[in-house]
């Protein structure tokens, strides 16, 4: 299929420009009597735009820009200049630096850029008929589009003045673009509105995903999806009926808490694009029915980073108090077969003399096993069971507190902090089973063929906002499984509210020992999505 790539209005017309290249052809023949290996060489060097010029010349000069493009293709650049337009061009200059066609992009920025003047900026440059998603983070995770050294930034606050006067400065001027070029697979931005008291919204939700997946492939469940939650919803029952409702082929990972606006590359679906609008973004990864089959093949393969380790027994939930207006909850409990009823202060100081040799001032959390019935639509509700993590907020002689709704009584839990050394020793699971990946692709690829071996393309990465440099006492530790098993392999990211991964498949890097409970949001933890190629030959 050929394709033309949109130009923004500050840029010149592709149409434009390959007239002014065929002219230039017609009136230079030692260009036109280029052997078509040179040919491939030069247009294989150029950038994106002089590219899809390039593409429009002739049918013979478009199918070889087609088959340098024949792979899949991710490209991401950081910038940390402070004045927006030149961070954008920065960004943009180097996604586009290279020959690519836009399926998607993804940009996350901090709070100290504009969202919707970013969307515009990058709407200009990449075209108005693919999915672009805007998110504000707590760090951004890329390669500098100048300097080309990796970073992961993580941002803070700096506060001045004294009494009254005391003010809260955030120093997060920044933005990391990543877009994604991926033949086979079609994309798009499905968004979850803010909800009504009287409607359906997360099965609504779920009904939309799979409808787009059926519309494009033929069948209702997508390759995969990345998730953007807002920061005042709730994601735990997103995400348990997504886990519900998708077969373990899905790949779900992302962001819980944020803020994002986003453009669909269908107006129709632009409705609730604006920020606060929507309680959730799927961005969906559909197999495209009318792709070639002899392609080739896209995987998505993720990895999870855990960085909790449990303590003490397990606890019954007796009694269990919800407040709706700041999203806690209040309980009391008993340990597991015992019948003592215990106050929140009792447990905490338990659990304080357990961790006193162990670490300094971890966070809490509790992990609590929730047996529940799902369904979706008018289907027979079935049984499942699923971990979900509560931050702890504190303890009186009454309740223990905890963040988050969604207890009931007689639910069991386990109290978990943050440990630095359980994440490092995952981290180094997580390099073993990424570094599988190669090793397992090249062990079916044609022997000494390399261009018939797996490739891993790229990689996004969703990491903790608790973690990066404070927690390790080293910068980039993160990022380290994936840039070592792929030097020089695009790999972009964010820190997150809340890192979102399902079981699936293709989850790689669970530490020995790793619960069989199905477990989507995580706390003190690193996901990793690695992309890969397969080439037909390679397949069987």
């Amino acid at each position: 299929m050929e394709e033309k790539p949109s130009s923004s209005s500050s840029s010149p017309s592709p149409l434009k420009s390959s007239t002014k290249v065929k002219a230039s052809i017609d009136s230079n023949t030692s260009l036109g009597a280029l052997s078509e290996d040179i040919l491939h060489n030069i247009l294989a060097r150029l950038p994106a735009l002089p590219f899809a010029s390039a593409a429009c010349v002739n049918k013979s000069w478009n199918s070889l820009c087609n088959r340098i493009l024949s792979r899949p293709k991710l490209s991401s650049a950081l910038s940390l200049n402070p004045t927006l337009q030149d961070a954008v061009n920065e960004v943009i200059d180097k996604v586009l630096s290279e020959p690519i066609r836009p399926y998607f992009a993804i940009a996350n920025i901090g709070t100290g850029f504009d969202s919707s003047r970013t969307m515009r900026l990058i709407r200009q440059s990449l075209g108005s008929n693919i999915p672009v998603i805007v998110t504000v983070a707590n760090g951004i995770i890329g390669r500098d589009a100048l300097t080309d050294e990796f970073k992961e930034v993580k941002w803070g606050a700096l506060f001045s003045g004294f009494g009254d006067e005391a003010y809260a400065r955030h120093i997060n001027e920044g933005i990391v673009l990543t877009v994604g070029y991926l033949p086979g697979l079609k994309v798009e931005t499905i968004p979850l509105p803010r909800p009504r008291k009287t409607s359906p919204w997360v099965d609504t939700f779920v009904k939309d995903i799979k409808d787009y997946s059926a519309s494009v492939s033929g069948c209702p469940f997508p390759v995969g999806i990345i998730l953007f939650g807002e920061a005042r919803g709730d994601m735990k029952l997103v995400l348990e009926k997504l886990d519900y409702a998708m077969p373990m082929d899905t790949v779900i990972v992302g962001d819980e808490r944020g803020s994002f606006i986003y453009r669909s590359g269908n107006d129709a679906r632009n409705i609730c694009c604006r920020e606060g609008y929507t309680e959730a973004l799927a961005l969906v990864f559909a197999e495209d029915r009318n792709r070639d089959r002899s392609s080739g093949t896209i995987r998505f393969h993720v990895a999870l980073s855990n960085g909790v380790t449990d303590v003490g027994t397990r606890f019954k939930a007796a009694s269990v108090r919800t407040n709706c207006t700041d999203c806690s909850t209040w309980l009391t409990a008993k340990r597991e077969g015992q019948q003592e009823l215990l106050d929140g202060q009792s447990i905490l100081l338990d659990i304080n003399n357990l961790l006193e040799n162990h670490i300094e001032s971890p966070d809490l959390y509790i992990g609590v096993i929730k047996h529940r019935k799902f369904s979706i639509g008018a289907e027979k509700p079935m049984p499942r069971t699923c971990l979900a993590y509560h931050g702890v907020v504190g303890g009186d002689e009454e309740y223990l507190y905890v963040d988050g709704i969604g207890i009931k009584t007689g639910d069991l839990f386990q109290f978990y902090y943050s440990d630095p050394n359980k994440a490092l020793s995952s981290l180094a699971e997580v390099h073993d089973a990424l570094k599988n990946i190669n090793l397992e692709g090249n062990s079916k690829s044609v022997k000494g063929d390399r261009d018939k071996a797996v490739n891993v393309f790229g990689g996004l990465i969703f990491a903790c906002y608790g973690r990066g440099e404070s927690f390790f006492g080293h910068h980039n530790v993160d990022s380290s499984p994936f840039l070592e098993n792929f030097p020089g392999v695009p790999l972009s990211g964010i820190f997150c509210g809340g890192e979102m991964v399902r079981p699936c498949t293709t989850l790689i890097g669970q530490c020995q020992g790793a619960s069989p409970i199905s477990c989507c949001l995580h706390v003190y933890s690193t996901v990793y999505l690695a992309m890969s190629y397969t080439p037909p030959s390679a397949e069987h």
